[in-house]
């Protein structure tokens, strides 16, 4: 079953730090003055503010923020700023809260938060947190969410910035769509010891937890704190078979054609050919190899309550709701 881990109520005021990508914030005066109010509201020290740049994404700052000795960093931006506090945070006993601000945030879409700042405060004020695997590549890269190699990295290679800034998570359709033709590659899947798996694929998924954006649930049965990693191996052909399988996910079906699923700690797939790669929604280069393996209980995680639940978004809403209570008392005050 899934691991908790309550943090006791401290006589300390909370120390935390901001990790913010200024690039994926419309006013970061507006931001700092909202989440500086919010959080001296629940009675939190005044947070410590660390900008990322193009040549340290976020892992340094976190990293930073650990030896200054707070107890929460809030990671605001996108999916890279997310990706890389993490790889600062894993290991600590530090926890990660997400202030989704980029224009799709994958760990966040899994904890239900959307692009809400109210409720992002609200579920790290709370201090439910729970101890997640993370999946560590063998260059030490890390995700909490996804791996893929394949159609999932060409559809966001495929879709623009400017497209999801202005319609959001649907802009991956049209992403999807360009590449829906493309033919699958030969891959070899070795997981931990069991015999390879050779077929032709369009896409191949390592991953921890099983929702994608816009809240569709490709893996049903994957739980972030089991100490194994979940492999969907996506094989359609054609326009058929895709439509077959996105019909599937869209009606919630456990069984989805076209995708085989294995369970595993230590995950290698190799093309005869560089692929296009992400990790949790972000691009990384491309290559003809992704090589996993899991970390159990590695990073521990603001989430909504209750912390154990099998769903992460769990309670998701009614934290919203306390959030925009919580916000509401900054501006006006008793």
């Amino acid at each position: 079953m899934a691991h908790t881990d309550l943090v006791q109520k401290q006589t300390a005021p909370v120390r935390s730090a901001v990790v913010v990508n200024p690039t994926k914030v419309a006013d970061l005066d507006d931001l700092r003055t909202a989440v500086d109010a919010t959080l001296a509201e629940a009675g939190w020290a005044a947070p410590i503010w660390l900008e990322t740049t193009a040549a340290e994404p976020g892992r340094t700052q976190a990293r930073d923020a650990v030896a200054a000795g707070v107890d929460v960093v809030f990671a605001c931006g996108g999916d890279g700023t997310v990706m890389s506090c993490v790889a600062g945070l894993v290991g600590t006993d530090v926890a990660l809260a997400i202030l989704p601000a980029g224009t799709g945030n994958l760990l966040a879409a899994n904890l239900g938060l959307s692009t809400d700042l109210a409720a992002g405060l609200e579920v790290a004020v709370e201090r439910q947190t729970r101890r997640l695997d993370v999946g560590r590549l063998d260059d030490e890269r890390c995700f909490v969410v996804m791996a893929g190699m394949g159609f999932d990295a060409s559809m966001l290679a495929a879709t623009s910035e400017q497209a999801k800034a202005r319609i959001g998570w649907p802009a991956y359709v049209a992403g999807a769509v360009r590449h829906l033709r493309d033919r699958p590659v030969p891959v070899r899947v070795q997981i931990d010891d069991q015999p390879p798996v050779r077929t032709r694929a369009s896409t191949v998924l390592v991953a921890n937890v099983g929702r994608l954006q816009g809240g569709m649930t490709l893996l049903a049965d994957a739980e972030p704190d089991d100490g194994l990693l979940d492999v969907a191996v996506l094989t359609p052909r054609t326009l058929r078979h895709w439509l077959a399988l996105a019909w599937a996910l869209v009606r919630g079906r456990r069984r989805v054609p076209r995708m085989q699923v294995y369970r595993g700690r230590e995950v290698s797939v190799m093309s005869d050919r560089d692929q296009p790669r992400e990790l949790d929604g972000d691009l990384i280069e491309p290559g003809a190899a992704l090589r996993v393996t899991v970390q159990p209980a590695a990073l521990l995680l603001c989430v909504p309550r209750p912390a154990d639940d099998p769903d992460l978004s769990v309670d998701a809403g009614a934290a919203a709701r306390r959030g925009a209570a919580l916000v509401e008392r900054t501006r006006h005050p008793q």
